[in-house]
């Protein structure tokens, strides 16, 4: 049984959903957002609660379930506060500025890196070695954060390069003569 599943999902105030089928509308103060689920779950809004319980004991039902009530809470957490991710640069000569809508990241390369994030995505820069993500869709925004630390991941011996914040990077000892 899925521990996940069970709990229901509470709306705050100011966010409403709708159901239609077998897709989820979240209505709240960000924004607008929607999941469609399969058929192996039934979602259901009940005043302020939202309930999501299988159709079965089939093994995909069950595995459905869980996951069906997560992408539920982050609708309902996206649209009500939104999601937010922090980058670090570290490196002697590596900063970003904002630009516009674009960053230009300075990484030791022989170029500029410009990076213009999607739709939905707000980037800011409070310092040149901080990089703040701020938007209501999650899975966009991991993948805007994971886009911009490929271009100069943290290596092993002097840890330069664009980490999450707070990411332990584990450290290698350099030779020896």
């Amino acid at each position: 049984m899925s521990r996940i599943g069970k709990k229901p999902v509470d709306l705050p105030s100011g966010v409403e959903a709708k159901v239609s089928g077998q897709t989820v509308e979240v209505k709240g103060p960000k924004g607008t957002r929607s999941f469609t689920a399969t058929d192996d779950v039934t979602i259901a809004v009940d005043g302020n609660v939202i309930t999501v319980t299988p159709r079965g004991t089939s093994k995909r039902a069950r595995q459905q379930w869980g996951m069906s009530r997560s992408m539920v809470a982050n609708l309902v957490t996206g649209v009500s506060t939104g999601f937010k991710r922090e980058l670090e640069i570290q490196g002697v000569g590596y900063r970003a500025q904002m630009q516009g809508n674009t960053l230009k990241l300075n990484l030791g390369l022989s170029h500029d890196v410009d990076y213009t994030a999607p739709e939905g995505v707000t980037v800011t820069v409070p310092k040149q070695t901080e990089i703040v993500l701020e938007g209501i869709d999650e899975q966009v925004l991991g993948q805007v954060a994971s886009d911009i630390r490929s271009w100069r991941k943290p290596e092993p011996y002097k840890g330069k390069g664009i980490r999450y914040k707070g990411e332990f990077i584990f450290r290698k000892e350099g030779k020896k003569k």
